[in-house]
């Protein structure tokens, strides 16, 4: 099982509501391979005491960074934690609580300390996660398949799965004859894969509620099209795994997964590209973070991409969203794209983290508005 915590947009946004007089975020680059994980706590480490020494200096109470050190200390010392890990790990913790999360994306590290989290860096695994569930299904067998970047994929248990379409319909076969021995013909047997679907998304939707993983069909001929007819999770992409799974193996489901995925990751950002184009020649498009920051700030933006890697220090006016640039270094500032892409994520905008070459310009960010600013 891969040992993966993708956050969710409500955690997203519970994080951002988060203010403390000490809010440390840290993000390591891990491994699965518990063996090698030395390295990654040693780094946590260093990057605790960068955190403690900026603390310091800013005046924070002695006991608040003694509550702080500790929490940190503990994670560092946990063995079985770090026994099970992915390829990137978020840490995020104030004097009063601490959240981890273990992510299949391979992030940059870093350590930002300020009055709120930096969560810039989980946008790309809620929006781009590079994580998936391959549904395999034949009139045979029928499994769920969880797929990451670069770790093993896994069978995923499902409470109530049917086992094969015969059985799910209180049948030996499905190509049993009628009483004149004749066949039950296509008619029939469209009925009974609709049956079987049925009860497959019946399983799946307790499993897969409130998540917005990708779900990807590997499956062919009418049961394919019977089961996009039934299938009530709004995540399941377009493309198809176009091969019977029966003799694929699941690391095999999450090679062909990874290219639907690209695929439609890629489609995305070439018709958000395609869109702003069109919104910037009615000024309803904008890669100024100034104008992105009053933007957010009014609700105006609809979709937001942003620069993963940037870190642009300064603060945004919580009324006007005005900026105010700085050089950094303490903790009365923090990252404004990260700031701008928060907000607009809790003002209900779409926010995509992507790779700068993916951006119009190659700018650190930008913003598709609903109205003109």
């Amino acid at each position: 099982m891969s040992h993966v915590d993708i956050s969710t947009r409500s955690e997203f946004k519970s994080l951002y509501d988060v203010r403390s007089d000490a809010c440390v975020s840290i993000y390591l680059r891990t491994t699965p391979l518990t063996q090698e994980s030395d390295a990654s706590r040693i780094e946590l480490g260093n990057f605790a005491r960068e955190a403690r020494q900026r603390l310091e200096t800013a005046g924070l109470d002695k006991r608040r960074l003694l509550s702080l050190m500790e929490e940190l200390d503990a994670l560092a010392e946990d063995e079985e934690f770090w026994r099970l890990q992915a390829n990137s790990l978020a840490v995020l913790a104030t004097p009063d609580s601490l959240r981890t999360f273990r992510l299949a994306n391979h992030l940059t590290p870093m350590v930002e300390v300020a009055d709120r989290f930096h969560l810039k860096p989980l946008i790309r695994p809620v929006t781009f996660p590079h994580s998936a569930f391959v549904l395999a299904l034949s009139e045979n067998a029928v499994r769920l398949v969880e797929m990451h970047a670069d770790m093993p994929a896994a069978t995923v248990k499902i409470d109530n799965m049917p086992s094969d379409a015969a059985s799910a319909v209180g049948k030996s076969t499905l190509n049993d004859r009628t009483s004149d021995g004749r066949m039950g013909g296509l008619e029939s047997q469209n009925v009974r894969f609709l049956q079987y679907a049925r009860k497959i998304d019946a399983a799946l939707r307790p499993f897969l509620s409130g998540r917005e993983t990708p779900l990807i069909l590997a499956a062919t001929g009418r049961l394919a099209s019977v089961f996009r007819s039934v299938n009530s999770y709004p995540n399941l992409l377009p493309d198809d795994i176009k091969t019977s799974p029966d003799r694929l193996s699941d690391a095999e489901l999450a090679q062909a997964g990874r290219a639907v995925l690209d695929a439609a990751y890629a489609r995305e950002i070439d018709e958000l590209n395609a869109l702003y184009d069109k919104r910037a020649g009615s000024g309803r498009a904008t890669t100024d973070i100034s104008d992105a920051a009053r933007a957010a700030t009014f609700g105006a933006v609809e979709t937001l991409l942003v620069d993963i890697d940037a870190v642009i220090p300064g603060t945004v006016d919580a009324e006007t969203g005005v900026v105010s640039f700085t050089d950094g270094g303490d903790t009365t500032t923090y990252g404004v794209v990260d700031e701008i892409a928060s907000r607009a994520f809790a003002n209900g905008a779409r926010v995509l983290g992507v790779r700068r070459s993916d951006l119009p310009g190659q700018k650190e960010l930008a913003a598709i508005l609903r109205f003109p600013i």
